[in-house]
C-alpha cells in the first residue's frame, strides 16, 4: 500500500483550515509532517480535533521511538503534545506519564533541543505534584546543555530561553522570587541574543519580547507583585503573539491578574478575548473556574450570563 503522510481535513478556525494528522487503514509510520500538523492543531486551540487524532499518533509514536534517533525525535514530539493537551484538560497524572515518555525518547534522540522541550513538558506535572525542585533542576540542566557549546545556534537559544521562562514561572508559582527573577533575566538575555540571528522566513519565533512579557504577567502575579504583572500586560501586544493558544493564554493570565486587583469587569473583558482567540480555551477547566469566580463576584455584568452558559454550564 502506498503510504501517505498527512490527510488534510478542514478545521473551522476563522483564519482557514488547519491540517489534522490521519492514516489510511493499515498505515503505521509516524512522519515529520504528522507531528507538525498536530502541533498546528494545538497552536490553533483545536483541542478536540487533536484529541481525535491523538490515539493514532500515540500508537505510531511508540513504534517510532524504536526507529533510531530521528524516530525518537518524532515520538518525543507527540508525547510532548500529549502532555501539553492533558495539562490543558486538567489531567495532571496523564500529563506526567506522557512527559516521562517524551523525556525517554528525547534522551534516545540525543538532541538537546528535543530534551529541552521534554523538560518543559515535565515541569508542569512535576510542579503540580510537589516536585518543584526536580522541575527546576531539569530545566536548568536542559538550558545549560543547550548553551554548552562555543557557539549556540538560533534553535539552541530559542529552546534555552523557553526553558528559562518555564523555570521562572515554575519558581514563581512556588513563591521563590530569587530564582524566578534569575531565570526570567536569563530568558531575556537569550531573547536578545536570538534577535541577532537571521530569522527563517515562514517560521514564527516562539522566543520573543512578547513571550517574555506574557510570562512576566504570571510570574509577577504569583510573586504577589500585581502592579508589575499589570505593567507586563499593558506592554504586551497580543496581536504579535504567534498563535491563538498564546493569545488566549495572555488574556487568561491578564484576567487572573485583574481579578486579583479587584477588577472583575476587566477580568471578564479578558475572558471574552480568550474565547475570541481560541473558543476551546474558554472551556478548559481552569478557565471555567475563573469565569465562575467572576460570575460570583459580579453576576450582573452585561453578557456574562450568556458567556457562562456557553463556557461553564455547557462547556462542549
Amino acid at each position: 500500500m502506498k503510504r501517505r503522510s498527512v490527510l488534510v481535513a478542514g478545521v473551522a478556525l476563522g483564519a482557514g483550515a488547519v491540517p489534522v494528522p490521519a492514516w489510511a487503514a493499515g498505515e503505521r509510520a509516524l512522519l515529520v509532517g504528522d507531528v507538525a500538523a498536530a502541533r498546528r492543531l494545538f497552536a490553533a486551540g483545536a483541542y478536540a480535533r487533536l484529541g481525535e487524532a491523538l490515539p493514532l499518533l500515540l500508537a505510531a509514536a511508540a513504534r517510532s521511538a524504536e526507529q533510531g534517533p530521528a524516530g525518537a525525535v518524532r515520538a518525543a514530539g507527540v508525547w510532548v503534545l500529549a502532555s501539553q493537551l492533558a495539562v490543558k484538560q486538567g489531567r495532571t497524572g496523564p500529563a506526567g506519564v506522557f512527559a516521562e515518555r517524551a523525556g525517554a525518547a528525547a534522551r534516545r534522540s540525543g538532541d538537546p533541543v528535543v530534551l529541552a522541550a521534554a523538560a518543559r513538558a515535565a515541569a508542569t506535572p512535576l510542579r503540580r505534584t510537589g516536585r518543584t525542585d526536580e522541575a527546576l533542576l531539569l530545566l536548568a540542566e536542559a538550558r545549560a546543555h543547550l548553551l554548552a557549546g562555543a557557539r549556540a545556534t538560533a534553535a539552541d537559544l530559542e529552546a534555552a530561553g523557553l526553558a528559562a521562562l518555564t523555570a521562572a514561572y515554575t519558581a514563581a508559582q512556588a513563591h521563590r522570587p530569587a530564582p524566578a527573577r534569575d531565570f526570567a533575566a536569563q530568558a531575556e538575555e537569550d531573547t536578545l541574543r536570538l534577535a541577532r540571528h537571521p530569522h527563517t522566513p515562514g517560521r514564527p519565533r516562539e522566543l520573543t519580547a512578547g513571550q517574555c512579557a506574557l510570562y512576566g504577567i504570571g510570574i509577577h502575579r504569583h510573586l504577589g507583585d500585581i502592579d508589575t504583572a499589570l505593567a507586563h500586560a499593558r506592554r504586551l501586544r497580543p496581536d504579535r503573539l504567534p498563535t491563538a493558544e498564546r493569545r488566549a493564554r495572555a488574556a487568561t493570565d491578564t484576567a487572573r491578574t485583574l481579578l486579583d486587583a479587584g477588577d472583575a469587569a476587566g477580568a471578564f473583558t479578558q475572558l471574552r478575548l480568550v474565547e475570541a482567540a481560541a473558543p476551546l480555551e474558554a472551556r478548559r477547566p481552569a478557565v471555567r473556574a475563573l469565569t465562575a469566580h467572576v460570575a460570583r463576584l459580579r453576576p450582573g455584568l452585561p453578557g456574562l450570563g450568556d458567556f457562562v452558559a456557553r463556557t461553564v454550564v455547557s462547556p462542549g
